[in-house]
């Protein structure tokens, strides 16, 4: 088993903080991971092998902004054909269901990382402080390759959406 990386300072959060895990680039192979759907089922990055994904990655769907990017990826899903859009946080799968239905979303698939942090300390998001993950965005291609990388400087700032978009439609 590999040693957990530590980053200082890498993301605020109420101040810096410490996130966990190594910090992917483009052109990295994405590491696999579980997770869990919103009935409770396992997911995995190999479950949508073949896919273009852009995984959006937020603290807690019940913020703002977090809130805001959920529901504008869910907007751009639909005008992104062969893209698969992951939003993974550690709400509680019963909590995400909850808000899907309250917010509309339905092109979005939001996952949760709360049993292992599996995803979290796989992309380097885990904040070790909290146990939430650092707001990300990472566009993975058809052959697993991270083509886009984003790790959001503090909580409240949100992502570059157009260039996360672009990389999609580029990786097609």
């Amino acid at each position: 088993m590999t040693a957990v990386v530590e980053r200082q300072g890498a993301f605020q959060f109420k101040g810096p903080v410490t996130l966990l895990g190594p910090e992917l680039k483009a052109g990295d192979k994405a590491p696999n991971f579980t997770v869990l759907a919103n009935d409770l089922s396992p997911v995995t990055l190999d479950d949508s092998k073949g896919m273009i994904r852009i995984i959006s990655v937020v603290p807690s769907l019940d913020t703002g902004v977090c809130d805001a990017q959920t529901r504008r990826f869910n907007e751009e899903a639909s005008k992104l054909e062969g893209v698969k859009v992951l939003t993974i946080s550690v709400d509680l799968p019963f909590a995400q269901s909850r808000w899907c239905g309250a917010a509309g979303i339905d092109k979005v698939q939001t996952l949760s990382d709360h049993r292992d942090l599996s995803f979290g300390l796989a992309y380097g998001v885990v904040i070790k402080e909290h146990r939430l993950l650092s707001r990300a965005v990472f566009v993975v291609d058809a052959n697993d390759t991270v083509v886009y990388a984003e790790y959001v400087p503090a909580a409240g700032e949100h992502p570059n959406y157009e260039a996360a978009i672009e990389a999609a439609k580029a990786a097609r």
